[in-house]
Formats: structure tokens, C-alpha cells, sequence
């Protein structure tokens, strides 16, 4: 029995346009499209390399009671920030000055000499009240994190701890605040958002999202051990602004 070419190509009209609707719902035939690129070829955001010194202690005294203004004192690692590849500690070597003028120069430059062991020697004080060091990068920086540690020779809480940044060292002009855990504005700088926490080894990082500055400038008012402020290390994490 003969079949007719107008009967072969009727009886093949319906499997053929099935396939192609079935084509195009699954993207074949479509080579010559675009393609999206892996999310990791996009970006180039990497754990910030953070060299932490060693722990001085475990745990919380069961003595200090701190109310919900403190985070809890974790016991896991603090997870990595994601920042841009290639950033160096900018802070290092560099000139720091502070709002206690008896501190001499000499002291104030182990805040950038790259020790922050929970040593005695590691440590420095300043005097009670609302005092500041500040940071002078050398030039203007695209800064992404910074990081203190106060002493952390034992679980104490500092306060009033502010973070900002300017154009200028008297701090005039174009002045950001980063971090400021300072909720009853005791230190007449604002009233902070964020919350005190226990001085560890892992220090407090905080997260700058690339603001340009050349100057740093870090606030404490004591801690919940003593009216004095210390400080053992700053760094600073960026590259220099284009």
C-alpha cells in the first residue's frame, strides 16, 4: 500500500512540533545563547587572612553579670569576612597619636608593631575617661576592616568603643562613623546601634565597606575592669584609594 506525501508529512506534523516546543522548554538548540558565568568568576571576595594571636583565657567569670546590651561570649570561631583580594594591614609601622598626651610616642607605636599577644609588655595604657588612638595611613586608603584588640588577657567588656574615620587628623572633615557601641551616648559622639562585647583573642573586627579615609581613630571609656583604657594592636585592612 502506497502512502501519499501529503499523508507522510500530516502524519509527521504533530511528533515534529512536539519536539521543537519540548526544545525550547529545555534550552536545546540554543548554542549560540549566552551562557551565565559561575558565581566565583564574578567577584573576587576572599576570607580576610586575619593572623590572631593565642588565647588567654576560656570562658566567662561567673562573677560579672552584663546585661543584653553584651553579646554572649561564644565559643565557636567567629566566621571569615569576605573582603576584595589583595588587602594589607596599612596600619603597620604607621604613626599613631592619642588623645592622652602622656603617653609618649614610643608606647603609642605598639598599637601598629604587629604584636598582640596577651602580654604585659604587649599592653598599654591610657588614662581613664573617654580617650582615643588614632591612626595616620600616610595617604588616602579604601578601607574594608579593622580590627582591635584592647588587652584580652581576661573576659572584660570595654566600653563606649567607636570607630571613625576622616579626611583630616582633627577630624572635621567628612568624618564616618563605623562602629559604635556607645548606646547611652555617654561619650557625646552619637548614640550607638551596636553592642559592647568580651574582649578574646579573635579582637573586634569591624567591617568598613571600602570607605576612603587616610585617618582611624579608635574610642574606649574603660572597661568593666578597670577605668583605664588599653589597647594592644589596630589593624587596619585596605589599599591605597585610586
Amino acid at each position: 500500500m502506497k502512502t501519499s506525501y501529503k499523508t507522510l508529512t500530516q502524519s509527521l506534523a504533530l511528533p515534529l512540533s512536539l519536539c521543537l516546543n519540548l526544545a525550547l522548554a529545555c534550552g536545546c538548540g540554543a548554542a549560540d545563547a549566552p551562557k551565565d558565568k559561575p558565581a566565583a568568576a564574578t567577584g573576587d571576595m576572599v576570607p580576610l587572612d586575619l593572623k590572631l594571636p593565642q588565647p588567654a583565657f576560656k570562658g566567662t567569670p561567673k562573677d560579672q553579670q552584663f546585661g543584653p546590651i553584651v553579646e554572649p561570649l561564644s565559643d565557636k570561631p567567629r566566621p571569615a569576612m569576605m573582603v576584595p583580594g589583595g588587602l594589607k594591614n596599612v596600619a603597620a609601622g604607621q604613626t599613631v597619636t592619642s588623645s592622652d598626651k602622656n603617653t609618649p610616642a614610643d608606647v603609642l607605636a605598639k598599637i601598629t608593631d604587629g604584636d598582640k599577644e596577651a602580654t604585659d609588655q604587649s599592653i598599654i595604657f591610657l588614662r581613664k575617661g573617654t580617650q582615643w588612638v588614632q591612626i595616620d595611613l600616610g595617604k588616602p586608603h579604601e578601607i574594608f576592616a579593622i580590627a582591635i584588640w584592647h588587652a584580652h588577657n581576661s573576659a572584660k567588656v570595654y566600653h563606649d568603643v567607636i570607630v571613625q574615620v576622616a579626611d583630616d587628623a582633627d577630624f572635621i572633615e567628612n568624618v564616618r562613623t563605623l562602629f559604635n557601641n556607645d548606646q547611652d551616648n555617654s561619650s557625646g559622639l552619637g548614640v550607638g546601634t551596636d553592642r559592647e562585647f568580651f574582649e578574646t583573642f579573635e579582637g573586634r573586627l569591624v567591617n568598613a565597606k571600602g570607605a576612603k579615609a587616610r585617618y582611624v581613630r579608635t574610642y574606649s571609656k574603660g572597661s568593666s575592669e578597670s577605668a583605664l583604657n588599653e589597647y594592644t594592636e589596630v589593624e587596619v585592612y585596605g589599599r591605597p584609594a585610586p
